[in-house]
């Protein structure tokens, strides 16, 4: 979704950098192959995210929902050469496809697969991180907030995408609509937990940059 006219913002991913080849051979196959194409980061998304993972430089990187493994490689990108990247999906069928691509960047032997439910599995990653991505199942946000918050590095960076959800937060709310509930939960969580300090991007369909202050 554009929350600026799209000749504005045709005009901001003009002069942004531009997308590296891998990624564009990445989003080619996704559109030939794999169903909800456009769960993809996307080009101008994806440089914003490298540039705020190599503004950070984290050791260790966690991403809650991998889809193509797009946004894992944009945010490879900035990672430290010792670093890691752990990434969470519950779809087992793309996970061939995932490390394809991993393999093909710098990034695959420093970039580990998971694969099954996310509230599971990040208790069991003993590491700290430095950089979370959260990019999967909107009602569970706040779950994931609360499991990684006691993980993440003093200064470490939260990121959260699709908080805005198409416009909807600022919609009246369908009875049947958990979704943009929980994202409503999860944004004032945000704004309001002391432990950490927010500022959300209008940036497609909005992401939100949360800092670590204290735990």
């Amino acid at each position: 979704m554009h929350f600026i006219p799209e000749e504005l913002d045709t005009y901001v991913v003009k002069h942004s950098q531009k997308e590296p080849e891998l990624l564009q051979q990445l989003t080619r196959e996704t559109y030939q192959k794999i169903l909800q194409p456009r769960m993809l980061s996307g080009p101008y998304q994806g440089r914003v995210l490298s540039m705020l993972s190599k503004l950070v430089n984290p050791k260790n990187i966690l991403e809650i929902g991998t889809y193509t493994g797009y946004s894992a490689l944009c945010l490879a990108e900035g990672m430290q050469n010792n670093g890691a990247l752990h990434t969470i999906d519950i779809n087992e069928e793309l996970e061939d496809f995932q490390r394809k691509y991993f393999n093909l960047s710098p990034y695959g032997n420093k970039i580990h697969q998971h694969i099954g439910d996310a509230t599971k599995i990040i208790d069991s990653i003993n590491l700290t991180f430095d950089l979370v991505f959260i990019d999967a199942d909107k009602p569970n946000y706040s779950n994931y907030f609360e499991l990684i918050i006691n993980k993440m590095n003093p200064g470490g960076i939260i990121l959260s995408d699709n908080v805005l959800w198409s416009g909807k937060v600022i919609q009246k709310i369908k009875k049947d609509d958990i979704t943009t509930k929980a994202l409503l939960d999860y944004n004032k969580l945000l704004v309001e937990d002391e432990r950490v300090e927010t500022v959300l991007l209008p940036i497609r369909d909005g992401l939100t940059i949360s800092r670590v202050t204290s735990i």
